[in-house]
């Protein structure tokens, strides 16, 4: 059929509808904004009119600039704001760009990239000394993905009911009755042979969007931590809000290992038998939200710096063991890009743009250059500044066009997704991502959902996910190109502990919320519900990743109590389908029609003829020529090129009787210049708390 003008897009995903249609859903995620009744820096928004307001998080004013801007095209940029917040374009911008790229893209692409031409190869490589080297085997041929009852110690792959030996001599069996296997030689270690299942292309086979499916899962709370899912840890310290607070107060308690409990938590939280279940589950992707002082920490932050890093690297090789794919998104960055905890402290938005693009071309082929930054305050114009300074820098490494680098990921800024149409076309590989959900729209969200069981499963409102999001995803895979839903739930309420941070208990929900936050009482007919919301949502939104994998217990119940957020509960406790493929047809048996996409993308949108030809950029400079509530970016302070490259190390093997190329971490050898750093006299404001200041004088420019 005729691909979806961008006028169908007006009516379709993202655009919440009034409260009293009940149909209003798209909202920020994880955020307290929307049910705090004293109004805040994140609770100053409200629930967006369908008929005049497009963009969920826009108060009117600015959307009416936004459109303006739209309509106007990308070579127009619209003037700046008066002058209240201090917008840091070098700090926050540049020096994060420049950092990260050549800390994580460099790194990664000398020890996933070029290692898989592993026949031509330098350093010794076999079983891992360090958490970052892999896993070991386990027992058990391919044999089509079935079990086999004769294990072996120094087998290398297996299927269905074979035996894995972890790292730390515990064993588990691998359950997996989609025919998927599992591959881990120690004399071949960055092998890509594995499979998850059967109709997912292993890890050495190209990835077809549009024709192959993204079942995926988040695993958030794991190297960013959030209260509602790791509640233990901030019930510890009472008054902790955010990473930063309980970093702080960790770090204060001596007595129980300081920061260590930090790097404790990344060690156990998610562990080898997760990422085998997820496969075993029949999904095929995770995304890995990662912080910024994986790489770094900017003067004066508390975080754990460089720490996790060895336990992203050990991940990513459970997943290469298992056939996993991984979209690797930038969850924090320095000043926080939209002021929820999740950015690692609350409050104030003091990030103009961040970014960060690793080269993952088998294990990663994704990466997300920033978690959900806030457009409405930053700016279309200076985002776009920073994605298209982005997607040239990192493009500049790995080369244009189909299989050279991952796909460049950006989020949709809770402007809606018809507001991204036409967006740097031409560009080489860009993804739009968004975050539809339920629980922060502000209303009762009480309608029934333990309606009985089979097709009257989940009451009105698997009809509702269908009507509100299939249409939006469709059209926006034909007009904009390969569209993904990077977070959605089970939460058709707000009902969880800690959801909504720790400050607050309060929630928009019409009904009694410890119903919801014990699913030990859960009848068959809520969790049959709860089934079929889940299954209406992956069929609507086609590629997805649920938030998020698993939800720790809380220390004072014992039990999760956000359990409408935990996949892996609900894998244990029936209200998720043990089948993501089983949802394909929900929308359609429930009479729900609208754009249908048909799989083909234009050449260009997934790296074919066209790709890396934008068009129209000269309104979009870098740095920005202005930035929000700052003015003119040339009036700011300005960095150094001449301080030290922050890399990070490889994975490390030892007693190979193969060689594997591990790489030395560096791309370009005649490559020499430094990392940006401060100028000796010049003044520079704190990154997380420069709203409100003045600009300092223009030094260095």
């Amino acid at each position: 059929m005729d691909r979806p003008s961008a006028s169908t897009l007006n009516t379709a995903l993202n655009i919440p509808l009034p409260h009293d249609t009940q149909d209003g859903f798209l909202d920020p995620p994880r955020a307290s904004f929307l049910a705090s009744e004293q109004p805040s820096i994140r609770d100053s928004y409200t629930p967006s009119n369908a008929g005049t307001n497009s963009s969920p998080l826009l108060p009117i004013a600015d959307k009416e600039e936004s459109n303006q801007f739209a309509a106007a095209g990308e070579t127009s940029v619209p003037p700046s704001k008066p002058k209240k917040r201090l917008g840091l374009w070098l700090l926050v911008g540049f020096v994060v760009l420049a950092i990260v790229v050549l800390a994580i893209i460099l790194p990664v692409y000398f020890t996933v990239i070029k290692p898989k031409q592993h026949n031509s190869s330098t350093t010794t490589g076999s079983s891992s000394s360090s958490p970052g080297s892999g896993s070991g085997a386990g027992s058990g041929p391919v044999s089509g993905g079935t079990g086999n009852t004769t294990p072996s110690t120094d087998a290398t792959t297996g299927g269905d009911g074979s035996k894995i030996t972890t790292d730390d001599g515990s064993t588990f069996t691998y359950k997996n009755s989609f025919g998927g296997f599992w591959v881990s030689d120690p004399n071949d270690p960055f092998n890509n042979n594995a499979q998850p299942n059967s109709w997912t292309p292993p890890l050495n086979q190209s990835w077809t969007w549009g024709k192959d499916r993204v079942f995926g899962v988040n695993l958030g709370g794991l190297f960013v931590l959030e209260p509602f899912i790791s509640p233990a840890l901030y019930q510890k310290y009472p008054g902790t809000t955010d990473e930063w607070s309980l970093s702080l107060a960790m770090a204060a308690d001596t007595a129980s290992g300081g920061l260590k409990q930090l790097e404790d938590h990344y060690n156990t939280f998610v562990t080898e038998k997760d990422i085998a279940q997820i496969a075993g589950a029949g999904l095929n992707w995770i995304r890995l939200p990662i912080p910024f002082w994986a790489v770094d920490t900017w003067p004066g932050e508390p975080f754990l710096a460089k720490t996790s890093w060895k336990y992203i690297v050990r991940l990513l090789g459970w997943c290469r063991k298992y056939g996993i794919r991984v979209n690797l998104d930038l969850h924090t960055v320095p000043g926080s890009q939209n002021g929820y905890n999740h950015s690692g402290k609350g409050g104030q938005i003091n990030f103009l743009n961040g970014v960060m693009g690793p080269q993952y071309k088998d294990v990663v082929p994704m990466f997300g250059i920033v978690n959900e930054a806030l457009i409405s305050t930053i700016g279309r114009p200076q985002l776009t500044s920073f994605y298209l300074e982005a997607h040239n820098m990192i493009r500049g490494i790995t080369g244009i066009g189909e299989g050279k680098g991952p796909y460049i990921s950006i989020h949709d800024g809770f402007d809606g997704l018809d507001s991204w149409v036409g967006f740097l076309s031409g560009s080489d590989r860009i993804a739009l991502d968004t975050h539809p959900y339920f629980a922060f729209n502000g209303g009762a969200n009480d309608d029934p959902i333990d309606t009985g069981s089979g097709a009257t499963a989940g009451g009105v409102w698997p009809q509702r996910v269908c009507q509100g999001w299939a249409g939006g995803i469709n059209a926006s895979r034909a007009a904009f190109g390969v569209t993904i839903a990077g977070e959605f739930s089970n939460g058709f309420n707000d009902c969880g502990l800690f959801l909504k941070g720790t400050a607050t208990d309060a929630t928009t929900y019409g009904g009694d919320c410890s119903v919801w936050r014990d699913a030990s009482t859960w009848s068959p007919a809520v969790k049959a519900g709860l089934q079929r919301f889940a299954m209406s949502s992956m069929d609507a939104l086609q590629d997805f990743f649920f938030w998020t994998w698993k939800i720790g217990n809380s220390s004072v119940s014992g039990r999760v109590e956000a359990p409408l957020w935990s996949y892996q509960l609900g894998l244990e406790n029936g209200f998720m389908p043990t089948d993501p493929r089983s949802a394909s047809g929900v929308c359609q048996a429930l009479g729900v029609s609208g754009p249908v996409f048909d799989g083909t993308f234009e050449p260009w949108q997934t790296g074919g003829v066209g790709a890396g030809t934008i068009v129209a950029t000269a309104g979009f400079p870098w740095p920005p020529a202005t930035i929000s509530g700052a003015g003119l970016a040339a009036s700011l302070p300005t960095y150094t090129p001449t301080g030290t490259i922050a890399t990070l190390p490889p994975p490390t093997f030892t007693g190979a009787t193969k060689t594997a190329d591990v790489g030395n971490g560096w791309f370009n050898a005649q490559d020499t210049t430094g990392a940006p750093t401060t100028i000796a006299g010049c003044t520079y404001p704190d990154g997380w708390n420069a709203q409100d200041v003045a600009a300092p004088v223009a030094c260095g420019v």
